[in-house]
């Protein structure tokens, strides 16, 4: 009988723990703000970016997301668009964006 307590014991702590995973996921995804949208960016570790929808007709950055489409497809498991790139060429992109 305490052994099968223990194992219930454990596994409300696993389930606990997963769904403050997912939570977190969820309420990371909400603070984007209505006209925004959120890039992750960077080789290695992603930085999350939000970005405003303006930003994604602009040539350059549809060339940024064709390559997106290649390298990544559709499939963007973070919640947010995934973009290949390093942090540095993204940051001096959107600020060539936001002065024009």
């Amino acid at each position: 009988m305490g052994i099968q307590l223990m194992g219930i014991a454990h596994a409300k702590q696993k389930l606990q723990r997963s769904l403050s995973a997912k939570i977190a996921s969820v309420l990371a995804t909400c603070n984007v703000p209505k006209g925004h949208v959120a890039v992750y960016v960077g080789e290695g570790y992603r930085k999350r970016f939000v970005i405003p929808i303006s930003y994604l007709n602009h040539p350059m950055f549809l060339q940024l997301l064709h390559r997106a489409e290649e390298e990544f497809g559709f499939d963007h498991p973070m919640g947010g668009l995934t973009l290949p790139c390093s942090e540095d060429y993204f940051i001096t992109l959107t600020s060539a964006l936001s002065c024009s």
